[in-house]
Order: C-alpha cells, then sequence, then structure tokens
C-alpha cells in the first residue's frame, strides 16, 4: 500500500514539475525558451531569423569561451575582471604580428611579419602568461583576486592601446578571416570552437582529477589543503586558463570583425561575470555547471540581440544587463542562506 502511495504520489503533477523546476538548469532552459519566444513575438519573427541566429551564435561563441575561463576561476571562489584586458592586449599584439607593414601603424612590431599560425600561438601564449601573473599573486601573494585582475584589466586595456598606438589594425589575413567569418553545414566556425571548448572543459571539471580538486578549492580550501590537494597550485591553474579562453576569443573576435583594437572587445570582462551569474554558478566557489554558464551564454546574448533588433541604445542595454548581475548575484545570496 505505501508502495502504491508513493508511485502515485511520484506520478502526480504537481511532484513532477517540483522536480523539474528542482534542477537549476532546467530552469534557465525553460526560461531559455520562454525568452525566445517573448522576444520573437515582440519583434514579430525577426529574432529568429536564420541570420538572426547566425549573428547570435557568433556573439554567444566569444563571450562563451570567455566565460568558460571565468567559470574555472570562480569555482575557486576568486573572479578574473581581467579577461577583456586580457583579449584586447592579446588580439593587438597578434594582429601586429601577423599584419606587419599591412598594419599601417608606427612601432617595432610591423618591422616583420609571421605566419598567421605562428601569430596566434604566441597570442595565447601571451594571454596564458598574463593569465600566469594574475594566479601567481593570487595563490603566492594572497592578494585579492578583484584587486588584482582589475589592476591587471586596467593595465591590459592601457598596452593594447599602446601597442597599436590607439589605431585600428586592418588587413587580417584572409586565411584568419576564413575561420572568423566561415560557417560548416550553416554554423559559424566560432561557435564549433565554443561547443569544442565547453566539450573539454565539461571532461576536465567532471571526469578528471584537477577537475574535483577545482571543486573542492573553492568548496572549502582549508579542508582540501589538509587532505592533499595544491590548493595555490589548483588556482594558478585556472587563472592560466582563463587567460588563455580569454586569448582565444580575443583572436576570434578579431578574425570576425577583421580589426584589432581594444575597443572591439566591448565589455567581455563583465558579460562573462554575467554569464557564470545567469548560469547559477556561486561566487562564493565550489558549486556550479559548465551546462548552466552555456545557457546563461546564451540567455545573455539572447537578450542583449532582441535590444539591438528592438533599437534599444546603449545606455539600456547596460542597465538591462546590470539588471540581470543584480538579480542573478541576489538569488545567489539567498540560494547560500538556505539551510
Amino acid at each position: 500500500m505505501s508502495r502504491t502511495t508513493q508511485e502515485t504520489k511520484a506520478l502526480h503533477p504537481q511532484s513532477v514539475v517540483k522536480r523539474i523546476f528542482k534542477t537549476e538548469n532546467s530552469v534557465l532552459l525553460f526560461i531559455l525558451i520562454g525568452i525566445i519566444a517573448a522576444l520573437a513575438g515582440m519583434t514579430r519573427g525577426v529574432s529568429v531569423t536564420r541570420d538572426n541566429v547566425s549573428s547570435i551564435m557568433l556573439r554567444s561563441s566569444t563571450i562563451g569561451i570567455a566565460s568558460i575561463g571565468q567559470l574555472f576561476v570562480v569555482l575557486t571562489s576568486g573572479i578574473d575582471i581581467s579577461v577583456g584586458g586580457i583579449a584586447a592586449v592579446s588580439m593587438c599584439l597578434g594582429g601586429m604580428l601577423i599584419t606587419g607593414p599591412e598594419a599601417g601603424v608606427p612601432g617595432a612590431l610591423n618591422q616583420v611579419t609571421i605566419p598567421v599560425g605562428a601569430g596566434v600561438l604566441v597570442l595565447l601564449i601571451f594571454g596564458m602568461g598574463i593569465g600566469a601573473a594574475n594566479g601567481l599573486l593570487v595563490s603566492r601573494l594572497l592578494m585579492p583576486p578583484l584587486i588584482v585582475t582589475l589592476a591587471m584589466w586596467i593595465i591590459t586595456r592601457g598596452g593594447a592601446t599602446a601597442i597599436t598606438h590607439g589605431a585600428l589594425v586592418n588587413n587580417i589575413p584572409e586565411s584568419l578571416l576564413a575561420i572568423g567569418q566561415g560557417k560548416i553545414i550553416g554554423i559559424p566556425i566560432p561557435f564549433i570552437i565554443f561547443i569544442l571548448v565547453a566539450g573539454v572543459a565539461y571532461f576536465i571539471l567532471n571526469h578528471t582529477s584537477f577537475g574535483k580538486s577545482v571543486y573542492a578549492t573553492g568548496g572549502n580550501p582549508v579542508t582540501s589543503w589538509l587532505s592533499g590537494i595544491r590548493t595555490s597550485r589548483i588556482k594558478l591553474s585556472v587563472y592560466i586558463i582563463s587567460g588563455l579562453l580569454a586569448a582565444l576569443s580575443g583572436a576570434l573576435i578579431m578574425a570576425r570583425s577583421n580589426v584589432a583594437a581594444a575597443i572591439a572587445v566591448g565589455s567581455l570582462e563583465l558579460d562573462t561575470v554575467a554569464a557564470v551569474c545567469i548560469g547559477g554558478v556561486s561566487l562564493f566557489g565550489g558549486r556550479g555547471s559548465l551546462f548552466g554558464v552555456v545557457l546563461g551564454v546564451l540567455i545573455l546574448s539572447i537578450i542583449s540581440n532582441g535590444m539591438n533588433v528592438m533599437a534599444l541604445g546603449p545606455a539600456s542595454q547596460e542597465t538591462v544587463r546590470g539588471i540581470i548581475i543584480f538579480t542573478a548575484v541576489a538569488i545567489d545570496q539567498i540560494r547560500k542562506r538556505e539551510p
């Protein structure tokens, strides 16, 4: 009798709904579907046209790749405000190296032209180096992540402007533009790269000892250290990962827009924080999922695209983005207080 009663409760519609909405990612998925439907109605179908969906994919790819790096950092209870600066300075360095004299920008970097592959490799290593500097300051000197990465954001943005002398680096090689602007079976190549990066990150976080150590370091650093996890090395590693993915995002922005400049990255650092917060990742570390961040990236990109389609001004868009971040952090605080 009791078993029958339990089965009846399990099949009860209200019980099914509770089970569905108990999972954060399920809630985000329903929110995403609702936003798509609402914007489709408000824009009379313009937001779901093939060209517009392709535009959303392109925006999601660059934000998404950098957001995955941000996820690694936040899971250790840190934060990386410098991702936009790393993307900008790495892009400008790589852009100057692969365009050479054709960049039309004075300076020592335009005296030689290197192959596209080598230039991309240089900018990725450069991004990793900046991430390593962040990680060393946070893990070894125990400086606050917010202050360290904010200072690094200022330095790197200034460095990006200094490298290009404030000019726009154009004439990006066609081989790189083919990656940023090309498609495979109708899907933008940058979005495919985003999915591949997400797949690798998912495997690392869920199926390796390093991934488990990342969660443990953010959840309880003292216990993790006592159990043998080298928490300082884990923190250093996640900032290197964040620097690498920020630089990769910068390379794709350059390849997509055919320009290398500090202004080309926009507010990438804020977008990554917003995506992570929307995705349900705890800013206190130790809790969150990659799938949630992917959903957060899509939600943020679709909302931003919808506001562009409806011709809302930059001020309105920034206000909406701020409200989204505020709401996501408030929800995280409420969840933290729940028993």
